[in-house]
Protein backbone atom coordinates (compact mmCIF):
# COMPACT_ATOMS: atom_id res chain seq x y z
CA UNK A 1 0.00 0.00 0.00
CA UNK A 2 3.08 2.11 -0.48
CA UNK A 3 3.30 5.38 -3.02
CA UNK A 4 0.10 6.60 -3.10
CA UNK A 5 -1.94 9.99 -1.89
CA UNK A 6 -3.71 7.84 0.80
CA UNK A 7 -4.85 10.55 3.81
CA UNK A 8 -6.75 8.38 5.63
CA UNK A 9 -7.26 4.45 6.15
CA UNK A 10 -10.46 2.53 7.02
CA UNK A 11 -10.17 0.16 10.11
CA UNK A 12 -12.71 -1.99 8.04
CA UNK A 13 -9.86 -2.33 5.37
CA UNK A 14 -8.31 -5.03 7.72
CA UNK A 15 -11.30 -6.47 8.50
CA UNK A 16 -10.36 -9.60 6.92
CA UNK A 17 -7.03 -10.21 7.56
CA UNK A 18 -6.61 -9.74 11.16
CA UNK A 19 -3.33 -12.21 10.88
CA UNK A 20 -1.58 -9.98 8.78
CA UNK A 21 1.78 -9.96 9.78
CA UNK A 22 3.56 -6.87 7.69
CA UNK A 23 2.78 -3.87 6.22
CA UNK A 24 4.32 -1.42 4.30
CA UNK A 25 2.23 2.17 3.83
CA UNK A 26 5.47 4.29 3.29
CA UNK A 27 5.33 7.43 0.37
CA UNK A 28 1.73 8.29 1.03
CA UNK A 29 -0.22 11.26 2.85
CA UNK A 30 -1.16 9.77 5.86
CA UNK A 31 -2.02 12.01 8.74
CA UNK A 32 -2.56 9.25 11.22
CA UNK A 33 -2.16 5.94 12.75
CA UNK A 34 -5.35 5.87 14.36
CA UNK A 35 -6.68 3.12 12.10
CA UNK A 36 -5.11 0.86 13.85
CA UNK A 37 -6.44 0.91 17.01
CA UNK A 38 -9.50 0.30 15.51
CA UNK A 39 -7.97 -2.54 12.76
CA UNK A 40 -6.90 -4.98 15.62
CA UNK A 41 -4.17 -6.18 13.93
CA UNK A 42 -3.22 -8.29 16.93
CA UNK A 43 -0.89 -10.12 15.26
CA UNK A 44 1.35 -7.71 13.43
CA UNK A 45 5.07 -7.85 13.58
CA UNK A 46 6.60 -5.40 11.18
CA UNK A 47 5.58 -1.71 10.18
CA UNK A 48 6.76 0.51 7.78
CA UNK A 49 5.31 3.77 7.06
CA UNK A 50 8.08 5.76 6.11
CA UNK A 51 8.06 9.31 4.22
CA UNK A 52 4.23 10.13 5.45
CA UNK A 53 2.76 13.28 7.24
CA UNK A 54 1.69 12.00 10.65
CA UNK A 55 3.68 14.42 13.25
CA UNK A 56 2.46 12.37 16.64
CA UNK A 57 2.38 8.48 17.77
CA UNK A 58 0.02 7.84 20.48
CA UNK A 59 0.37 5.63 23.29
CA UNK A 60 -3.34 3.62 22.45
CA UNK A 61 -1.32 3.11 18.29
CA UNK A 62 1.37 0.84 20.20
CA UNK A 63 -0.73 -0.70 22.37
CA UNK A 64 -3.09 -1.89 19.73
CA UNK A 65 0.08 -3.87 18.08
CA UNK A 66 0.90 -5.67 20.65
CA UNK A 67 3.50 -8.12 18.81
CA UNK A 68 5.34 -5.34 17.15
CA UNK A 69 8.94 -6.22 16.44
CA UNK A 70 9.97 -3.88 13.71
CA UNK A 71 8.96 -0.10 13.17
CA UNK A 72 10.22 2.37 10.63
CA UNK A 73 8.45 5.70 10.95
CA UNK A 74 11.82 7.78 9.30
CA UNK A 75 11.04 11.09 7.38
CA UNK A 76 7.93 12.06 9.11
CA UNK A 77 6.88 15.60 10.20
CA UNK A 78 7.20 14.78 13.74
CA UNK A 79 6.05 17.32 16.71
CA UNK A 80 7.88 18.13 19.43
CA UNK A 81 6.49 18.88 22.31
CA UNK A 82 4.47 16.82 25.09
CA UNK A 83 1.98 15.41 22.71
CA UNK A 84 5.14 13.09 21.69
CA UNK A 85 6.32 12.22 25.45
CA UNK A 86 4.97 9.21 25.67
CA UNK A 87 6.41 7.83 22.37
CA UNK A 88 9.89 8.98 22.78
CA UNK A 89 9.94 7.60 26.56
CA UNK A 90 8.94 4.04 25.07
CA UNK A 91 11.16 4.40 22.39
CA UNK A 92 13.63 5.04 25.01
CA UNK A 93 12.70 1.88 27.39
CA UNK A 94 10.77 -0.96 25.27
CA UNK A 95 13.18 -3.76 24.91
CA UNK A 96 10.39 -5.43 22.34
CA UNK A 97 10.08 -3.16 19.17
CA UNK A 98 13.40 -2.00 17.01
CA UNK A 99 12.18 1.16 16.41
CA UNK A 100 14.55 1.93 13.12
CA UNK A 101 16.77 4.93 13.04
CA UNK A 102 14.80 6.33 16.15
CA UNK A 103 18.02 8.85 16.62
CA UNK A 104 17.63 10.11 13.09
CA UNK A 105 14.28 11.78 13.81
CA UNK A 106 14.11 15.01 13.41
CA UNK A 107 11.36 17.69 14.63
CA UNK A 108 9.30 19.45 12.12
CA UNK A 109 6.80 21.87 14.12
CA UNK A 110 7.01 24.24 16.41
CA UNK A 111 8.88 26.26 13.72
CA UNK A 112 11.54 27.27 16.69
CA UNK A 113 12.52 23.61 17.02
CA UNK A 114 12.71 22.61 13.55
CA UNK A 115 15.53 20.01 12.47
CA UNK A 116 15.93 19.18 15.97
CA UNK A 117 16.63 15.99 17.08
CA UNK A 118 13.64 14.21 18.31
CA UNK A 119 15.11 12.09 20.79
CA UNK A 120 17.00 15.45 22.20
CA UNK A 121 13.80 16.71 23.59
CA UNK A 122 13.31 17.25 26.93
CA UNK A 123 9.94 15.59 27.97
CA UNK A 124 10.30 15.45 32.03
CA UNK A 125 8.33 19.17 32.09
CA UNK A 126 5.23 16.81 30.47
CA UNK A 127 5.25 14.57 32.83
CA UNK A 128 3.34 14.90 36.57
CA UNK A 129 5.07 14.50 39.67
CA UNK A 130 1.95 13.10 41.19
CA UNK A 131 4.38 12.62 44.85
CA UNK A 132 5.15 16.29 44.47
CA UNK A 133 1.40 17.20 43.47
CA UNK A 134 0.35 14.94 46.54
CA UNK A 135 2.62 16.81 48.84
CA UNK A 136 1.79 20.67 47.93
CA UNK A 137 -2.18 19.22 48.10
CA UNK A 138 -1.97 18.00 51.48
CA UNK A 139 -0.03 20.99 52.65
CA UNK A 140 -2.71 23.10 51.42
CA UNK A 141 -5.57 21.20 52.80
CA UNK A 142 -3.32 21.32 56.26
CA UNK A 143 -2.87 25.50 56.03
CA UNK A 144 -6.41 25.95 54.83
CA UNK A 145 -7.47 24.13 58.02
CA UNK A 146 -5.43 25.81 60.54
CA UNK A 147 -6.24 29.35 58.78
CA UNK A 148 -10.11 28.35 58.89
CA UNK A 149 -9.52 27.14 62.90
CA UNK A 150 -8.06 30.43 63.68
CA UNK A 151 -10.81 32.54 62.01
CA UNK A 152 -13.36 30.32 63.44
CA UNK A 153 -12.12 30.67 66.91
CA UNK A 154 -10.58 34.55 67.20
CA UNK A 155 -12.64 36.15 64.06
CA UNK A 156 -15.54 34.57 63.46
CA UNK A 157 -17.52 37.07 65.36
CA UNK A 158 -15.43 40.21 63.51
CA UNK A 159 -16.47 38.51 60.15
CA UNK A 160 -20.38 38.13 61.04
CA UNK A 161 -19.88 41.82 61.89
CA UNK A 162 -18.45 42.70 58.92
CA UNK A 163 -21.01 40.47 56.65
CA UNK A 164 -23.70 42.87 58.69
CA UNK A 165 -21.95 46.01 57.38
CA UNK A 166 -21.62 44.88 54.33
CA UNK A 167 -25.39 44.31 54.13
CA UNK A 168 -26.20 48.00 56.04
CA UNK A 169 -24.30 49.61 53.24
CA UNK A 170 -25.68 47.92 50.44
CA UNK A 171 -28.89 48.67 50.87
CA UNK A 172 -28.11 52.06 52.40
CA UNK A 173 -29.90 50.87 55.57
CA UNK A 174 -27.54 53.24 58.00
CA UNK A 175 -28.89 55.96 55.98
CA UNK A 176 -32.01 55.40 56.29
CA UNK A 177 -31.84 54.57 59.39
CA UNK A 178 -30.18 58.24 60.49
CA UNK A 179 -34.03 59.79 59.69
CA UNK A 180 -36.06 56.71 61.35
CA UNK A 181 -37.15 56.62 65.05
CA UNK A 182 -35.44 53.27 66.93
CA UNK A 183 -37.71 50.70 67.93
CA UNK A 184 -36.35 50.71 71.37
CA UNK A 185 -34.63 53.50 73.66
CA UNK A 186 -31.92 50.54 74.74
CA UNK A 187 -30.86 46.75 74.24
CA UNK A 188 -30.14 45.33 77.52
CA UNK A 189 -27.46 42.65 77.64
CA UNK A 190 -27.15 40.17 80.56
CA UNK A 191 -26.17 37.48 81.93
CA UNK A 192 -29.59 35.21 82.49
CA UNK A 193 -27.78 34.15 86.35
CA UNK A 194 -28.38 37.96 86.41
CA UNK A 195 -31.90 37.86 85.28
CA UNK A 196 -33.48 38.44 88.66
CA UNK A 197 -32.20 41.79 88.85
CA UNK A 198 -32.97 42.89 85.58
CA UNK A 199 -36.80 41.87 85.96
CA UNK A 200 -37.10 43.23 89.90
CA UNK A 201 -34.95 45.77 89.89
CA UNK A 202 -34.24 47.60 86.15
CA UNK A 203 -37.03 46.88 84.23
CA UNK A 204 -39.91 48.47 86.93
CA UNK A 205 -37.50 51.34 87.46
CA UNK A 206 -36.59 52.16 83.50
CA UNK A 207 -39.64 50.87 81.86
CA UNK A 208 -41.92 51.28 84.78
CA UNK A 209 -40.99 54.66 85.98
CA UNK A 210 -39.11 56.17 83.88
CA UNK A 211 -40.84 55.34 80.71
CA UNK A 212 -38.26 53.83 78.42
CA UNK A 213 -38.78 51.48 76.08
CA UNK A 214 -36.56 48.28 76.29
CA UNK A 215 -35.51 45.18 74.43
CA UNK A 216 -34.78 41.72 76.49
CA UNK A 217 -34.01 38.69 75.02
CA UNK A 218 -36.79 36.49 76.69
CA UNK A 219 -39.39 38.39 75.65
CA UNK A 220 -38.14 40.62 72.52
CA UNK A 221 -36.03 38.12 70.31
CA UNK A 222 -37.88 36.63 67.27
CA UNK A 223 -38.28 32.90 67.21
CA UNK A 224 -36.37 31.20 64.84
CA UNK A 225 -34.37 33.66 63.80
CA UNK A 226 -30.54 32.87 64.16
CA UNK A 227 -29.38 34.27 67.79
CA UNK A 228 -26.71 36.46 65.91
CA UNK A 229 -28.97 38.23 63.81
CA UNK A 230 -31.34 38.59 66.78
CA UNK A 231 -28.89 40.34 68.83
CA UNK A 232 -27.85 42.73 65.80
CA UNK A 233 -30.99 43.24 65.14
CA UNK A 234 -31.59 44.40 68.66
CA UNK A 235 -28.63 46.52 69.18
CA UNK A 236 -29.15 48.66 66.34
CA UNK A 237 -32.60 48.47 66.77
CA UNK A 238 -32.42 50.64 70.01
CA UNK A 239 -30.30 54.03 70.50
CA UNK A 240 -28.19 52.62 73.13
CA UNK A 241 -27.14 49.46 74.49
CA UNK A 242 -27.12 48.72 78.65
CA UNK A 243 -24.76 46.20 79.39
CA UNK A 244 -25.23 44.26 83.04
CA UNK A 245 -21.70 43.12 83.69
CA UNK A 246 -20.91 40.36 86.62
CA UNK A 247 -18.30 38.12 86.83
CA UNK A 248 -20.87 35.59 84.82
CA UNK A 249 -21.43 38.33 81.91
CA UNK A 250 -17.84 38.34 81.90
CA UNK A 251 -17.33 34.62 81.54
CA UNK A 252 -20.88 33.64 79.01
CA UNK A 253 -19.48 33.28 75.25
CA UNK A 254 -22.76 35.07 73.69
CA UNK A 255 -22.49 38.44 76.54
CA UNK A 256 -19.09 38.71 74.94
CA UNK A 257 -20.60 38.54 71.59
CA UNK A 258 -23.27 41.29 72.32
CA UNK A 259 -20.85 43.67 73.70
CA UNK A 260 -18.57 42.99 70.77
CA UNK A 261 -21.21 44.02 68.28
CA UNK A 262 -21.63 46.78 70.40
CA UNK A 263 -18.71 48.19 70.31
CA UNK A 264 -18.73 47.86 66.55
CA UNK A 265 -21.77 49.76 66.07
CA UNK A 266 -19.90 52.43 68.77
CA UNK A 267 -16.71 52.87 67.06
CA UNK A 268 -18.21 52.45 63.59
CA UNK A 269 -20.91 55.26 64.63
CA UNK A 270 -18.96 57.68 67.12
CA UNK A 271 -21.86 57.57 69.00
CA UNK A 272 -22.54 57.67 72.74
CA UNK A 273 -24.77 54.32 72.85
CA UNK A 274 -23.21 52.01 75.20
CA UNK A 275 -24.00 52.22 78.80
CA UNK A 276 -21.95 50.04 81.23
CA UNK A 277 -23.77 49.04 84.89
CA UNK A 278 -21.58 46.61 86.93
CA UNK A 279 -23.59 44.43 89.43
CA UNK A 280 -20.21 43.12 91.34
CA UNK A 281 -16.90 45.00 92.52
CA UNK A 282 -14.67 43.68 90.02
CA UNK A 283 -10.66 45.07 90.38
CA UNK A 284 -8.81 45.60 87.37
CA UNK A 285 -6.46 42.89 87.94
CA UNK A 286 -9.48 40.24 86.79
CA UNK A 287 -10.12 42.18 84.43
CA UNK A 288 -7.43 41.52 82.78
CA UNK A 289 -8.06 38.66 80.69
CA UNK A 290 -11.02 40.38 79.36
CA UNK A 291 -8.89 42.79 76.69
CA UNK A 292 -12.69 44.33 75.20
CA UNK A 293 -13.54 45.37 78.66
CA UNK A 294 -10.80 46.76 80.09
CA UNK A 295 -10.28 49.26 76.59
CA UNK A 296 -13.92 50.24 77.47
CA UNK A 297 -13.18 51.67 81.12
CA UNK A 298 -10.35 53.33 79.87
CA UNK A 299 -12.50 55.05 77.42
CA UNK A 300 -16.00 56.13 79.63
CA UNK A 301 -17.27 56.21 82.59
CA UNK A 302 -19.76 53.40 84.17
CA UNK A 303 -22.42 53.18 87.17
CA UNK A 304 -22.20 50.96 89.99
CA UNK A 305 -25.03 48.81 91.51
CA UNK A 306 -22.87 47.83 94.75
CA UNK A 307 -21.58 51.38 94.90
CA UNK A 308 -25.61 52.65 94.84
CA UNK A 309 -26.77 50.75 97.91
CA UNK A 310 -26.86 54.42 100.10
CA UNK A 311 -27.91 56.44 97.15
CA UNK A 312 -30.34 54.12 94.95
CA UNK A 313 -32.07 57.17 93.21
CA UNK A 314 -28.94 58.69 92.63
CA UNK A 315 -28.30 55.70 90.49
CA UNK A 316 -31.27 55.67 88.40
CA UNK A 317 -31.31 59.63 87.72
CA UNK A 318 -27.66 58.73 86.59
CA UNK A 319 -28.73 56.08 84.33
CA UNK A 320 -32.06 58.12 82.86
CA UNK A 321 -29.73 61.28 81.92
CA UNK A 322 -27.56 58.75 80.41
CA UNK A 323 -30.81 57.19 78.25
CA UNK A 324 -31.78 60.60 77.10
CA UNK A 325 -31.41 61.76 73.62
CA UNK A 326 -28.97 65.15 72.45
CA UNK A 327 -32.31 66.73 72.18
CA UNK A 328 -33.82 65.57 75.63
CA UNK A 329 -30.65 67.01 77.49
CA UNK A 330 -30.23 69.71 75.39
CA UNK A 331 -33.86 70.89 76.18
CA UNK A 332 -33.28 70.03 80.33
CA UNK A 333 -30.18 72.24 80.34
CA UNK A 334 -32.06 75.30 78.62
CA UNK A 335 -34.72 74.66 81.29
CA UNK A 336 -32.33 74.63 84.26
CA UNK A 337 -30.60 77.76 82.93
CA UNK A 338 -33.85 79.27 82.77
CA UNK A 339 -35.04 78.41 86.45
CA UNK A 340 -31.58 79.75 87.65
CA UNK A 341 -32.27 83.29 85.10
CA UNK A 342 -35.43 84.03 86.95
Amino acid sequence: MSSNDLTDVPPALFSHIQNLASLYMSKTSLRSLDFLIEAKLTKLKFLQVKWNTFSVISESVIQSVPALLYLDLEDNSFTCDCDNAWFLQWVEENNQTQVVNAHKFECNYPYDLRGRKLLDLDVHSCSLDTGFICFISTTCMVLLFIAMSFTYHFLRWQLVYAYYLFLALLFDTKQKNKHALSQYDAFISYNIHDEPWVLRELLPKLEGEQGWRLCLHHRDFQPGKPIIDNITDAIYGSRKTICVISRRYLESEWCSREIQVASFRLFDEKKDILILVFLDEIPSSQLSPYYRMRRLLKSRSYLSWPRAAEHAELFWEKLRQALKTREEAAEDTAEDMLCLTV
